[in-house]
């Protein structure tokens, strides 16, 4: 099909990877090869550490990489994060369920080190299909939980902890705010869902119709909700909202949410419903629709629109964590 992309972002797509998700053991393998080959960002200014939580009953450990601000000295130097809690956010990664690991949001967590002074904890959570619902899902929530019971160490502010996640990983964040909401866990303040996968039914106009789309299509789509939840399940009656968000019926006393969605993504218009049920339930959301962009476009990070979703994310976070905007 053709599509109406941004000329910025029109001119890289021929540089992009195609991903291909039939052969997922290659691809993985590709996607190490590729990261291997990649300098690692540097982490000035932020301290770092890798860290295993208690898991989920019965599961190993999970692993985080924790980010905090390093303060006047160097991420090096070893020392403490400022004194005073600080906000906190839980990271989710993306991957379609079945990709991926903290090290592909290394650079933007980061970033949110940086610009807003928070603490992130990020989540390294199994992978479908060797594990698929509800044990990514599960290791998530045993982030949080950790991550609220140790907020003194961290030098978290409990009372406010947003998560945060692209595509699976904005999927898994409306999850888990569904899921600590019923269990009664720790309460997050805010929803951060970049281009969220939310529902399983791949029904929506633009889940129909970009079959061919840069980075991600319905193809993809139709693996990845699979390899998540088992084949022959997807679509089917008694999917859990735990799973997919889409099916929940109540989401009233949810936090705040932000949601993005791109213009040219056959996520796009899962999103948007999700947006107007929170709304429907007297949630505050904020929806923004990227025009003439696609999923994953941002990693054209020159282009002006990548640019401004960007800085959009920033301020939305510092806006919901009570921190002062630039």
């Amino acid at each position: 099909m053709t599509y109406r992309f941004d000329p910025e972002l029109a001119a890289v797509i021929p540089m992009l990877p195609s991903p291909d998700l039939t052969d997922l053991p290659k691809f993985r393998a590709l996607l190490d090869e590729f990261r291997r080959n990649v300098e690692p960002p540097a982490r000035t200014g932020v301290e770092v550490r890798d860290v295993s939580v208690p898991g989920p009953p019965g599961a190993p450990p999970v692993p985080v990489r924790v980010y905090r601000p390093a303060g006047d000295a160097t991420a090096e130097s070893g020392d403490g994060p400022p004194t005073g809690p600080t906000p906190g956010v839980l990271n989710i990664h993306g991957g379609g369920f079945v990709l991926g690991n903290v090290d592909i949001d290394d650079t933007s967590c980061l970033g949110l080190v940086r610009e807003l002074g928070v603490v992130v904890v990020s989540v390294d959570y199994r992978l479908a299909p060797e594990h698929p619902f509800p044990a990514p899902l599960e290791d998530c929530y045993a982030a949080l939980e950790w991550m609220a019971a140790n907020s003194a160490e961290l030098g978290v502010d409990p009372t406010r902890i947003a998560v945060r996640g692209i595509s699976a990983g904005g999927g898994l964040s409306a999850a888990l705010a569904l899921l600590t909401r019923d269990r009664g866990g720790p309460p997050l303040c805010f929803q951060f869902l970049g281009v969220p996968e939310v529902d399983d039914r791949l029904d929506t106009p633009s889940m129909r119709r970009f079959v061919d789309t840069p980075m991600w299509n319905r193809p993809n789509a139709v693996i990845s909700w699979a390899s998540y939840l088992g084949e022959g399940v997807p679509g089917t009656p008694d999917v859990s909202p735990y799973a997919a968000p889409a099916r929940a019926t109540d989401l009233a006393g949810l936090p705040p949410a932000y949601i993005s969605v791109m213009e040219f993504d056959p996520l796009r218009d899962e999103g948007i419903a999700y947006a107007q049920a929170l709304l429907a339930a007297e949630v505050p959301v904020e929806l923004h629709l990227f025009p003439g962009t696609f999923h994953g476009s941002g990693v054209a990070a020159h282009a002006a629109i990548s640019r401004r979703e960007a800085a959009e994310g920033i301020r939305v976070l510092a806006t919901a964590l009570g921190l002062p905007r630039g």
